[in-house]
């Protein structure tokens, strides 16, 4: 998948399959296969070739580059994955540092107990058919009565 630049000529490609690897991959197999690709395309390694060749080794090295930048770096890989990174905007740090600190908040957060079918059940039937409000008779409250949205005309006309 490639993206035009501003100029109009074809430069972002996807990262993954610019690296020639997969989506869940490790930072050692980002590691191995930038290291791969640059000595490969090194400009430096393709000096005795034409001057058209050794445009094009430069160009492939500096997306190599580019996509071992984003994807080594945790938290520029989940913008880039979040559908987020724009990879010609220069001034994004401020925007990539947010994104960075609240993934890590969300996966840090506690993870909830799942739901049974019981639950779900239980859940399903106040829904349909109202349900009582409070803690249970010990409270000292009185119940009052959830109406659902049948009964109260809410969503449905009759």
């Amino acid at each position: 998948m490639e993206a035009k630049s501003p100029e109009g000529s074809a430069t972002h490609q996807c990262y993954y399959s610019l690296l020639g690897i997969h989506r869940n991959a490790s930072i050692a197999e980002i590691r191995g296969a930038y290291r791969k690709l640059a000595l490969k395309w090194h400009p430096d390694r393709r000096g005795k070739e034409s001057q058209a060749a050794a445009g094009e080794a430069k160009c492939r090295f500096q997306r190599i580059q580019e996509a071992y930048s984003v994807l080594a770096d945790s938290g520029k890989r989940a913008i880039y994955d979040a559908g987020l990174f724009d990879p010609f905007d220069d001034d994004d740090q401020d925007f990539t540092d947010f994104m960075a600190e609240m993934l890590s908040m969300m996966k840090a957060g506690k993870p909830e107990k799942p739901d049974t079918l019981e639950d779900l059940q239980k859940i399903f039937h106040e829904m349909v058919n109202g349900m009582e409000v409070g803690r249970g008779p010990s409270d000292g409250r009185k119940k009052a009565r959830v109406e659902s949205p049948r009964s109260c005309g809410a969503f449905f006309s009759p």
